[in-house]
C-alpha cells in the first residue's frame, strides 16, 4: 500500500465526498479517485459504498480507517518529533484564533514579530472550527477555553475582560428591564455562553435583533446603533464609534489559552514567538480605569 492512497483514503473518508476531499488535499477529483480505486486494488476490497450523498466507507473501509489513522498519528508524531529540534528561527509557523483576536490583536504582532524574525513565514487561520494539533493543522493554537487534546502543551496567555457597548450617541437601558432595547448577542448556537446568558438575564424584556457568532460583526452592529451588547474590551476599544454602557454590573470575563503540541516544545521560531507573544504590550493597550487585563 502506498502511504498517498492512504492519506487521500482518509481525506475522503473524513469529508464524505470528493470535494470536500479536494479541498483538504488540494487535488483534484479524478486524481483522488484514481487513489482510492489503486488503494482498493492493493487491499483486494471495496472501501467505499457510493452513493448520491457521498462515500461511505464499507465494512472494510471502515476496518483500513483505524489503522490508517494510527499510520498517520505516527507519520506525524515523526515529523513533529524532527521538526521540533529545529532551533533555526526560519520555516512556517501555522496559528489558529478567532476571528475579531486574529484581526485585532495577533495581526499587528504577527507584523512586528516578522520585523525581528523575517524569515519565518507566519499563517494565521481566523477559523470557528476547533483545529486539530496532533495532525499539524495548526501550530498554536489559541482559544476561550482550556484544551482537552492529549499531549497538548498549554497556559493561560490573559484574563480577557468583558463590557456592555453600543454607538456612543445610544442611549443607556435600565438594568433589570430592557423594553423597547434591541439585543446584540451571540447566535443560537452559542446562546449559552455566560457573556449572552448574562446579558439576557440583565435586560430580560429586551428583545433579540441580531445573533452571531462572530464579534467583529456584533461590534460593527452596536456602532451602527442596532442595539447594545456584550463585547471583549480588547476588541470594542479599538473600533471607534463606540461607548462602553454602565448597567450597574459587569458582564462575566474569559480566560484565553494558548496551547502547542509537545512534541514542538522544542521548535525555535515556535518558542520565540510563544515569548514575544505573552510580553507584547499591545494585550495592554486598554483602558485599565474601565476594562483592566490581568496578564498571567
Amino acid at each position: 500500500m502506498d502511504w498517498d492512497d492512504i492519506r487521500i483514503f482518509l481525506a475522503v473518508a473524513r469529508a464524505g465526498t470528493l470535494a470536500g476531499a479536494a479541498r483538504i488535499t488540494e487535488l483534484s477529483q479524478p486524481t483522488m479517485g484514481r487513489h482510492i480505486l489503486a488503494l482498493e486494488a492493493a487491499v483486494g476490497h471495496t472501501l467505499f459504498q457510493r452513493t448520491d450523498e457521498g462515500f461511505i466507507p464499507t465494512d472494510e473501509g471502515y476496518m483500513l480507517l483505524g489503522h490508517a489513522e494510527k499510520i498517520e498519528g505516527e507519520i506525524q508524531s515523526l515529523r513533529r518529533r524532527l521538526e521540533g529540534n529545529v532551533d533555526a528561527l526560519s520555516g512556517v509557523l501555522r496559528i489558529s484564533s478567532s476571528d475579531w483576536f486574529g484581526n485585532h490583536i495577533l495581526s499587528p504582532i504577527i507584523a512586528d514579530f516578522r520585523t525581528h524574525h523575517p524569515n519565518v513565514t507566519v499563517e494565521l487561520i481566523t477559523d470557528a472550527r476547533l483545529l486539530n494539533l496532533a495532525r499539524r493543522e495548526a501550530d498554536i493554537a489559541i482559544r476561550i477555553k482550556p484544551f482537552e487534546e492529549q499531549d497538548v502543551v498549554q497556559q493561560k496567555l490573559i484574563h480577557m475582560n468583558y463590557g456592555v457597548y453600543a454607538a456612543t450617541d445610544f442611549s443607556a437601558p435600565k438594568a433589570g428591564d430592557g423594553l423597547g432595547c434591541s439585543l446584540i448577542t451571540m447566535d443560537s448556537g452559542f446562546a449559552d455562553f455566560p457573556d449572552a446568558k448574562w446579558l439576557r438575564k440583565l435586560l430580560p424584556n429586551a428583545a433579540i435583533g441580531f445573533g452571531s457568532n462572530s464579534r467583529e460583526a456584533q461590534a460593527m452592529h452596536c456602532k451602527a446603533g442596532a442595539g447594545v451588547g456584550v463585547l471583549p474590551c480588547l476588541l470594542a476599544q479599538r473600533i471607534a464609534g463606540l461607548q462602553r454602557l454602565d448597567l450597574g454590573e459587569e458582564p462575566p470575563g474569559r480566560d484565553v489559552f494558548i496551547g502547542y503540541h509537545y512534541d514542538l516544545r522544542q521548535l525555535g521560531r515556535l518558542r520565540k514567538f510563544v515569548a514575544f507573544l505573552q510580553s507584547h504590550p499591545y494585550l495592554h493597550e486598554v483602558d485599565s480605569s474601565q476594562c483592566p487585563i490581568n496578564f498571567v
